[in-house]
């Protein structure tokens, strides 16, 4: 065992996530977004952040509407049936305040998994023939940052190029998704740093060897013999995890598999409220500036959060009403 320990604070977490960051998240759309840490930084006041993501989610529009974010790499923004597009990104596109690069989900996931893979760029067939090819909507190469400045930004969207092996005509090589910091939420943590997580793991083991330092935020910290106890079931080896952060309901409002599930009734009501930037900026004063994680689950409230908590047997809550209208 490292005599080092990785365990760190939740705004310690937040400050090694300096301004200017390339960040990625796990998860998908409404399940395991580490919200916790994202409310963090926004009242840290984190600027010009540079988003990376298979896809975005409500941990996306928070740092979003908080105007956290300079730009945004990804293929989707929303929260599912609580609100089917993401506001806050749509509004500050609109005013010109943000870059939106756009990729397809296939191609987000070939661009982790060559970054994962030690890989400059993979080749796909998807998206081909669509605007996401045209040259007009590089958005970054008009924006003037594919100049090599920065390492990280790739010096082309895309590339083509003839399939020179089987003769399968055209495909499109995407560049890889190298990041700074990749910020996980999962179930458990051991104390070294192995992650297991309950349910779909989604692209988190890709994200986490394509950035230079991860971050995990856990329900829990277990000790790591009883994760070794059944290492079939771990996702991640600790020596890819830098620090890690136990955080009960870390995650919400998106739901942790096995433990609580989406609050929807919280992510449509902010979706709803913040349509304008008046209405984000008063969401943030409630429920985050002048608070903390402590107090963000003391107002939720013990009978808000035992409504969401999972039944163990059947990995989802058995209160929350569901097929009604």
């Amino acid at each position: 065992m490292s005599s080092k320990s990785k365990r760190i604070t939740l705004k310690e977490a937040a400050e090694i996530i300096r301004d200017g960051t390339l960040l990625t998240f796990s998860g998908f759309t409404i399940w395991r977004r580490p919200c916790a840490l994202v409310l963090e930084l926004i009242r840290q006041k984190r600027r010009n952040l540079h988003l990376v993501e298979v896809n975005g989610g409500p941990h996306s529009e928070f740092l979003i509407g908080a105007g956290c974010v300079d730009v945004w790499e990804s293929c989707w923004i929303g929260h599912e049936l609580y609100g089917k597009y993401g506001a806050n990104l749509s509004r500050k596109v609109k005013n010109k305040e943000i870059i939106c690069e756009d990729y397809s989900h296939a191609e987000m996931g070939f661009r982790f998994l060559a970054a994962a893979s030690g890989m400059p760029f993979l080749p796909t067939q998807t998206s081909l023939g669509t605007d996401i090819h045209n040259p007009e909507y590089d958005m970054l190469g008009r924006a003037g940052l594919r100049n090599g400045k920065n390492p990280k930004i790739a010096r082309k969207k895309y590339e083509t190029m003839q399939d020179p092996f089987f003769g399968d005509g055209e495909h499109v090589l995407v560049p890889a998704a190298r990041v700074d910091v990749a910020v996980l939420s999962v179930q458990q943590v051991g104390e070294e740093g192995t992650v297991r997580i309950g349910g779909q793991f989604f692209t988190d083991p890709e994200i986490c060897r394509a950035a230079d330092t991860t971050i995990v935020v856990a329900e829990e910290i277990v000790p790591e013999e009883t994760l070794r106890r059944e290492p079939r079931l771990n996702d991640i080896p600790g020596f890819q995890v830098d620090h890690i952060v136990e955080c009960a309901y870390g995650a919400h409002p998106t739901g942790m598999f096995g433990h609580y599930d989406v609050d929807g009734d919280f992510i449509r009501n902010f979706y709803m409220q913040t349509r304008t930037q008046e209405g984000f900026d008063e969401f943030a004063r409630e429920w985050i500036f002048g608070t903390d994680h402590d107090a963000y689950l003391s107002k939720l409230g013990v009978a808000r959060l035992l409504n969401l908590q999972a039944n163990r047997a059947l990995n989802f809550s058995t209160r929350v009403k569901r097929g009604h209208k």
